[in-house]
């Protein structure tokens, strides 16, 4: 009998569990950061892995991506032949600077880098860590920002960049 009462009240707790989809998380998420993210471009200065200093005054007049990546991360590696193909189509009007958020050797990013041909600054954490948090809190990866050339934020994405999000939030663009 007691294990008959433990098993229905089992089941019936489990009656009254709140059921949610990945797409509905990403929803929260999404409502949650956006309330964290500065509507402009925040005072920054970060420097690149080849010396580059980029800041807010290096960027003006040109839309700015900001992208929060890692080695480690499946979908920020699917994404970056899509940032090389798109940042030399337009690096006349955009600015890309990708901040590589885990603590590596500069060689093992470099080379990594290299096996991409990536052709807009990378940023590394070591160097550059407290820079990381001025853009807001990042809760996954990829998460990239996108501000206009007048320093607004124009739109952003907790997930792999696509085209259809990068022409959607710089009309502009060249594919």
């Amino acid at each position: 009998m007691k294990k008959i009462l433990i098993i229905l009240s089992l089941f019936i707790a489990g009656l009254n569990v709140q059921a949610i989809t990945v797409e509905e998380a990403v929803a929260k998420a999404k409502k949650l950061f956006a309330n964290e993210t500065p509507m402009t471009i925040p005072a920054f200065s970060v420097t690149d892995l080849n010396g580059n200093v980029h800041n807010k005054e290096s960027v003006k007049g040109k839309y700015l991506i900001v992208n929060f990546w890692a080695t480690w991360c499946p979908p920020c590696v699917k994404e970056i032949p899509l940032l090389v193909d798109y940042y030399e189509k337009n690096k006349d009007q955009v600015e890309i600077i990708g901040m590589d958020y885990e603590s590596a050797d500069k060689k093992t990013i470099q080379t990594f880098l290299d096996s991409f041909m990536v052709n807009y600054p990378i940023i590394a954490f070591d160097d550059n860590a407290p820079m990381f948090d001025v853009f807001g809190n990042v809760y996954g990866m990829p998460t990239t920002y996108i501000y206009g050339p007048k320093g607004d934020l124009v739109d952003f994405v907790m997930g792999e960049v696509e085209k259809d999000f990068l022409q959607k939030a710089i009309p502009t663009s060249k594919f």
